[in-house]
């Protein structure tokens, strides 16, 4: 199984590093990929990776560190998305829930991030929250650009509007919540070839673990279940599926896997 997000750098994981890979890979999650939220953190996650075969990274600027963000930032990162441990450019977007950076810096640096992606034929990780019309208002000019909109947690029209565009969703331990009958519905609906498993880790422990601090990837088997029962899927189907999944997208196989899982498009009816 694949943790398709996860944040390895950030101390609550790296701090118990060892321990965080090693309950991982007793509980069968045996790649990870680890996605920046700044050119520091991305140098992080590049370093982590160096010696590591079984993880991979994503590195990007999150729309929380727009504001943050340099002119030598920009221009760095399009130094480090050239290390072959980098599979895609993320996570990137618009977060107008919090609003820790201004909504014009935060398209501001969405676009330099998205002209990189288009220049260097690169897949993208996507943070939208709560500014969906903006973000795919951005994205129509970029309509050759691959990607995934994360930790998805909005409607089923907005996983319609995403959907139609050709990316993928990420699903996270919120599809496990009790409230989350809105998230569990978008699961039932996208296609399994559309869909991917996010730990977000060290965020969203899944239940029943849900009250435990930390999160990481070793719990994306609870959410795996979920999606499992929701689609009347085994938990090898899953895991086949979502994997193929990983493969097709960022262009990371692992040993067996193949490009036959999954073949559907668009969004099902129900």
């Amino acid at each position: 199984m694949i943790d398709s997000h996860c944040h390895l750098t950030y101390e609550e994981l790296a701090g118990q590093l060892g321990g965080v890979l090693s309950r991982a890979a007793a509980a069968g999650v045996v790649r990870m990929m680890t996605i920046g939220t700044s050119l520091a953190d991305g140098r992080r996650a590049v370093e982590l990776c160096r010696a590591r075969s079984q993880i991979r990274c994503v590195v990007g600027i999150h729309p929380h560190h727009s504001q943050a963000a340099t002119e030598e930032d920009l221009s760095g990162l399009g130094e480090l998305e050239r290390e072959p441990e980098v599979l895609a450019l993320g996570e990137m977007g618009l977060d107008y829930h919090h609003d820790f950076s201004p909504r014009a810096r935060q398209r501001e640096v969405f676009l330099r991030q998205l002209e990189l992606a288009r220049a260097r034929g690169r897949v993208i990780v996507v943070h939208c929250r709560e500014a969906m019309d903006d973000c795919l208002g951005i994205l129509k000019d970029y309509g050759e650009i691959r990607g995934v909109f994360h930790c998805f947690t909005g409607s089923v029209e907005e996983a319609r509007r995403i959907l139609d565009r050709g990316y993928l969703l990420g699903f996270t331990g919120v599809v496990t919540f009790r409230k989350s009958e809105v998230v569990r519905e978008v699961v039932r609906l996208t296609p399994a070839d559309r869909m991917l498993i996010e730990s977000d880790a060290p965020y969203l422990s899944p239940e029943p673990l849900r009250r435990q601090q930390v999160n990481e990837p070793a719990l994306i088997v609870h959410t795996a279940a979920a999606i499992a029962k929701i689609k009347g899927m085994s938990m090898e189907e899953v895991d086949g599926v979502t994997s193929g999944n990983v493969g097709r997208l960022f262009g990371w196989w692992g040993s067996g896997e193949g490009s036959g899982a999954g073949r559907e498009s668009g969004i099902a009816d129900g």
